[in-house]
């Protein structure tokens, strides 16, 4: 369909080239734009044909060029969730200066936390599948310093393992966010089998995304 779209101006506008020259009062200008293109219809015509199928060729070229490196998609996989695995952790470019500095070590720590957190919200809800794990996701999952220290232990990568662990840190805010949603219930109301199996879902890619992002480090 982009393709079409693409495409689609240059077809209209190379159409007009079949047209011959219209029919109208004799002048000047009109004289010798005829003139220009041959006084022989058919050699206006495939003159018309040539111009149409250069246009053609050019927009389609434009097109393709447009389109998604295939390349990078089969190397870092779409983005979102179900996508498949991101770089290779042992390919891994770390700037060990940047490591070792204070503020990305404190960032570490904390990330490593929240994995342990994301364990004990799950081990809460085996002992009690209606306990309300709302506000430890608010304390310790905060959206705002969790962001701040993926980020910040993120710059100690170089810009192509970034591209990876950018991806990461995606779907780690995604599910953040969809696990404090899932686990919402009104006042008085049981959490159904349904709603609890969202819950571990969450759960678990978020271990598996905190344990592939600590990989990298």
């Amino acid at each position: 369909m982009k393709l079409s779209l693409t495409v689609l101006p240059f077809l209209l506008t190379g159409t007009s080239a079949f047209a011959p020259c219209p029919v109208q009062k004799s002048t000047a200008s009109s004289t010798t734009a005829c003139m220009a293109l041959g006084n022989n219809p058919e050699k206006n015509i495939v003159l018309g044909r040539l111009q149409f199928i250069q246009q053609t060729v050019a927009a389609t070229a434009a097109a393709f060029t447009l389109l998604p490196n295939s390349a990078n998609a089969a190397k870092y996989g779409s983005f979102g969730a179900g996508s498949p695995e991101v770089l290779d952790p042992s390919t891994a470019v770390v700037d060990e200066e940047i490591l070792a500095s204070e503020p990305v070590q404190k960032a570490f720590a904390a990330v490593k936390s929240y994995k342990k957190t994301i364990e004990d919200i799950k081990s809460l809800l085996d002992s009690n599948n209606q306990a309300d794990v709302g506000p430890i996701i608010r304390k310790e999952l905060d959206f705002v310093q969790l962001r701040a220290d993926l980020n910040t232990l993120n710059s100690a990568f170089d810009e192509e393992t970034q591209r990876g662990t950018d991806r990461l840190v995606r779907l780690i805010m995604q599910d953040v966010t969809e696990l404090e949603t899932a686990n919402k219930q009104k006042p008085g109301v049981e959490r159904s089998e349904k709603r609890l199996s969202i819950m571990y879902g969450k759960l678990e890619k978020l271990n598996k995304a905190f344990a592939d992002y600590l990989a990298f480090v």
